[in-house]
């Protein structure tokens, strides 16, 4: 499980659960519930490392927050 701080917010918009990674630039996932969205978002940012890694892209530290349920 990667270790990057992880905002959990409903979005009246999309009727969905939305699962946002501040450190990773643009790594954001949706799911039906908090950890579904959770899930997806750990795929997510598995893939973005994965890319960063492959194009020679810094891939920054994690500053020790993990979760957070807005």
């Amino acid at each position: 499980m990667h270790r990057y701080e992880t905002i959990i917010y409903w979005s009246d918009e999309d009727q969905l659960f939305i699962a946002d990674v501040p450190e990773l630039p643009g790594c954001m996932a949706h799911g039906d519930t908090p950890q579904d969205a959770l899930a997806q978002a750990q795929a997510a940012m598995a893939l973005w490392i994965e890319t960063a890694t492959e194009f020679g892209d810094p891939v920054p530290e994690p500053r020790g927050r993990r979760l957070m349920y807005a």
